[in-house]
C-alpha cells in the first residue's frame, strides 16, 4: 500500500531539523511528528548543505484550509467504510437470531 505524500510547512521542517540538531536521534524525533525517517534524514541533509528546509521546487503551497479539508475527506472515508462494516455485521448477525 503506497503512502499518500504530504506536505510539509517550512516551519514544521525546521522544528523537526532543530530537534535533531539538538541531540535527539532521527528515529525518535521522526515517531514524535508521525515522519518517515528517511525524509527527516533528507531535510537534515538538506539544512546541512545550506539547501532551504522549504517545499521542494515546483511543489504548490498548501493553505491551512486545504490541509484541514483534506484531512477531512480522508477521515470521511474512513468513517463510510467503518459504516459499511458495521452494516455488514449487524446483518450477518441477525441472520443467526432468525
Amino acid at each position: 500500500m503506497k503512502i499518500p505524500n504530504r506536505e510539509y510547512t517550512p516551519e514544521f521542517r525546521e522544528l523537526a531539523v532543530k530537534r535533531v540538531r539538538d541531540g535527539k536521534s532521527i528515529g525518535t524525533v521522526a515517531k514524535e511528528l508521525d515522519l518517515v525517517e528517511q525524509t527527516l534524514r533528507n531535510w537534515v541533509k538538506a539544512a546541512e548543505a545550506g539547501k532551504p528546509t522549504g517545499s521542494s521546487a515546483g511543489s504548490k503551497k498548501v493553505t491551512a484550509e486545504e490541509m484541514e479539508l483534506s484531512r477531512l475527506r480522508a477521515e470521511n472515508q474512513r468513517l463510510k467504510r467503518e459504516c459499511e462494516i458495521l452494516k455488514k455485521a449487524a446483518a450477518y448477525f441477525a441472520k443467526d437470531v432468525l
